[in-house]
């Protein structure tokens, strides 16, 4: 779950790493249309900061999120006062209601630490998804694509503020461990701090597998920008 410290400095250093949100937001809006044009209410699990709902909101009608974080879901809250963001975990939660699209990006399926957990994550994806619905979910990377012992570094800045970010990841097993230090530099002076994150390594066919048992098809776009790819299907 991400602390305070981070989710203040999410949006900015990923920007600067080059997440477009609102690109990302209209690309899977077309996505949706295309497949189905009439949607008309889309549900975004495990949605952060709200930097992709915020654009939804221009595109349907009807917007809310599912967030595990208390600090991230106020920050979403705060900047989409016409979604509703939900409190709860993407393995478990219940909104008594469907959507005509649901999805789950930043790779927040690799969260789910067993085949078992990403088969009830899925399920529950599906559950809330209106037949004729559109999935989205974008996975962390497959076990053949880890690169380990990768080092990334990020700089963000602007008046008064500049964020570094530095990483190794390395695996173990089916699982990767990320370590993250951030160094945040503003005009009361320097902190640091440092996150850990661990993200399984399932195959395209478990995540394929876990979607087909919950009841949806999906296909496999591995041209998605941020080069994991990205499932997309339709509930029959």
């Amino acid at each position: 779950m991400y602390s305070t410290e981070h989710a203040e400095i999410y949006d900015f250093i990923h920007a600067a790493r080059g997440r477009d949100w609102s690109a990302e937001a209209d690309g899977i809006t077309r996505l949706i249309r295309e497949r189905c044009p009439e949607a008309g209410s889309l549900l975004d699990v495990a949605c952060g900061t709200g930097a992709h709902l915020e654009r939804f909101a221009e595109h349907f009608g009807t917007v809310a999120g599912v967030e595990l974080s208390p600090e991230m879901r106020r920050t979403a809250t705060r900047r989409v006062p016409a979604a509703r963001v939900h409190e709860g975990d993407m393995r478990q939660f219940e909104l008594g209601r469907t959507f005509d699209a649901v999805l789950c990006m930043c790779f927040s399926l690799g969260y789910t630490s067993t085949v078992e957990e990403l088969r009830r994550s899925a399920a529950t994806l599906v559950r809330h998804l209106a037949p004729g619905g559109v999935l989205v979910a974008e996975p962390w990377w497959f076990p053949e694509q880890f690169m380990d012992g990768f080092i990334s570094a990020s700089l963000a800045q602007e008046e008064g503020r500049a964020v570094s970010r530095l990483s190794h990841s390395v695996r173990d097993g089916r699982i990767s461990r990320m370590t993250v230090r951030y160094t945040v530099a503003e005009t009361t002076g320097i902190r640091e701090f440092t996150e850990y994150e661990t993200y399984s390594l399932f195959t395209q066919e478990e995540y394929l597998d876990a979607f087909r048992q919950a009841g949806c098809e999906m296909e496999f776009l591995s041209d998605w920008p941020n080069g994991r790819g990205l499932f997309i299907g339709v509930r029959a």
